[in-house]
């Protein structure tokens, strides 16, 4: 038995014992501490029954006694070991008001200091690294919360790395109040490293090869055991999205030569997935979106999409194979085929494009996507005055290479870390263009929180074409500005060269964002921003800059985000909305 419950079953005897006198606390007040310290103290009160319900006076006067011992007990994991307490009551009965006054004192600081690894994990150095890490150190005070979550940290990360015989040999803290300092001794026997030993996959029922998934097991058996190995395979089969749920189970009670048994148990996701929708936007009007796609068409893993977009202004169709890849760099064989027909006030396009694609996933954050296009468009802007539009052809084949980063702390609504996207892509007139161009296009984003309500997000775009014939470039080619994700303000393509009113496209753009972001809960939020840029052919870019508020709300599938905005650049400018979902990457 505890000293604490001890002397909470003798006050609560004693109140046995005695006659009942109706009393009630109204308010506990703790004086002389911080909001944390109090907020502990509070906690940790039997006079907090009081608060809520009548007590006989017997009781009352039996709790304020163990109010003493209780705040006491309840500075230790502050540091706070020989505090000055004064507990005093005023009131009536029905309506005590108790008063506790602390004066801490001085904290208990670390003097001895011994945490160690012995054993094999005693020369890991990125154990080493945790042990360096490990708080509080010797002169700090002896906080409760650090040491136990740096004790918690080193059994876990000898867990990942493989010493599952791993103990604590020695675990003890000496207090000495009255020179309020801690010895810590602390140690653990790591004992053996273990290995990578044997992966099996279950599948229920089987879908897929088992000879693909083995190629997802980047390590040799033998290999020194870490769980992050085990992580990495799970983002791998889920990238895939064969599978509904994925179970990966390193069985170190069945290893043998301390080689770890690793079984993974996969239940296949739905085989295919049919999309459809209403949809509308302010360029294209309404329309309706349609889609089916199949997660695995055969053993070998092969994957098949088609997607139809049809509105009034704006109609896309598109079709994709997509073969997994696992040689070099995990990744797909992509094989697309699109059509697209845009008809507005201002232009009429159509394009037809035909993309061979390879992906490899360089590392956790990087992506790189090589690419051969085959494009043939048509367009025209539009003139009222003339029966028949004054079309324009083009046919390229050529290259493109696209790299993307994302490092962020959470996909969906990340803030912390930056991300982005560089395109190169080009071919001389004799690769089979009607002009030989080279591209380049970068896109960023840095997300930054603000207290835990708010984030900031800055973002930026920046693009050149060489080329020494632009008219010949058709539109998909030319950079615009305008719209979301670029100068909101204005609208979809508003900025830049025009002849009349028909947004041309450019050589080059560039743009930039500063957005702050507040959040009132864990769903709604505000937003403000300014925007600015411009689509240009010259040295000079013509800036644009509009400004706005949004309203923000984080759904389940990724941020939906409503913006107001007005460009900056005309007196009469008219204000624009903006509707965008998903995550900003």
């Amino acid at each position: 038995m505890t000293p604490r419950l001890a002397r909470r079953l003798c006050a609560l005897a004693l109140c046995a014992a005695l006659p009942a006198q109706a009393a009630q606390v109204a308010r506990i007040d703790v004086r002389g501490l911080d909001e944390a310290m109090a907020a502990n103290v509070r906690q940790a009160l039997s006079l907090q029954q009081a608060t809520t319900r009548e007590v006989s006076g017997r009781r009352l006067a039996a709790l304020l006694r163990l109010t003493e011992a209780e705040t006491r007990e309840a500075l230790e994991p502050f540091g706070y070991y020989t505090p000055a307490i004064d507990v005093a009551r005023s009131g009536p009965r029905d309506a005590v008001v108790v008063i506790i006054t602390v004066d801490p004192g001085q904290p208990v600081r670390v003097r001895g200091f011994n945490v160690a690894i012995e054993g094999e994990g005693g020369e890991d150095r990125y154990l080493r690294e945790e042990l360096d890490a490990f708080r509080p150190r010797p002169g700090a005070v002896f906080e409760h919360a650090p040491y136990e979550a740096g004790k918690t940290r080193i059994s876990r990360r000898l867990a990942e790395r493989g010493y599952f015989d791993a103990e604590l040999a020695r675990h003890r803290v000496e207090v000495t109040r009255a020179a309020n300092a801690a010895d810590i001794d602390l140690v653990w026997n790591s004992g053996a490293r273990y290995d990578m030993g044997a992966v099996t996959f279950t599948q229920t029922p089987q879908v897929v090869r088992p000879q693909l998934l083995d190629k997802l097991v980047y390590w040799e058996e033998g290999s020194y055991y870490h769980a992050g190995k085990l992580d990495r395979l799970r983002e791998s089969l889920q990238r895939l999205d064969y599978f509904g749920r994925i179970q990966i189970d390193p069985q170190p009670g069945a290893a043998t030569d301390h080689r770890v048994p690793v079984e993974v148990t996969l239940t296949p996701a739905k085989r295919s997935i049919y999309t459809a929708g209403l949809s509308y936007g302010t360029d294209s009007g309404a329309g309706v979106r349609l889609g089916v796609e199949r997660r695995y068409l055969n053993s070998r893993g092969h994957k098949a999409l088609a997607q139809l977009d049809y509105a009034q202004q704006r109609k896309t169709l598109t079709l994709q194979y997509r073969i997994p890849a696992f040689a070099w760099l995990d990744g797909w064989y992509t094989a697309s085929l699109q059509a697209a027909d845009e008809q507005d006030d201002y232009i009429d396009t159509r394009r037809v494009e035909f993309v061979a694609s390879r992906s490899g996933e360089v590392n956790r954050h990087l992506t790189v996507t090589a690419s051969l296009h085959a494009l043939r468009e048509r367009w025209a802007y539009v003139e009222t005055a003339r029966a028949t539009p004054d079309y324009r052809y083009a046919t390229y084949n050529f290259p493109a290479l696209r790299a993307d980063y994302v490092d962020v702390d959470d996909r969906l609504f990340p803030r912390a870390g930056i991300a982005g996207r560089l395109l190169l892509r080009g071919a001389p007139a004799a690769f089979g263009g009607d002009a030989g161009f080279a591209q380049l296009h970068a896109r960023a984003s840095w997300f930054h929180g603000l207290g835990a309500r708010d984030r900031l997000i800055l973002r930026g775009e920046l693009g050149h074409t060489f080329t020494g014939a632009l008219v010949d470039l058709p539109p998909s080619l030319r950079f615009f500005a305008g719209g979301d994700g670029s100068i909101r303000g204005y609208n979809r393509n508003e900025v830049g060269p025009r002849l009349g009113r028909y947004a041309l496209g450019a050589k080059n753009v560039v743009t930039a964002s500063a957005e702050l972001e507040h959040y009132f809960d864990d769903a709604w939020g505000m937003a403000a921003f300014v925007d600015s840029g411009s689509a240009f052919d010259g040295r000079v870019p013509d800036w644009h800059t509009g400004v706005g508020v949004g309203l923000r709300w984080r759904s389940p599938v990724g941020p939906v985000r409503v913006d107001v905005a007005r460009g900056l650049d005309e007196p009469d400018s008219r204000f624009t909305v903006h509707l965008a979902i998903g995550a900003e990457l």
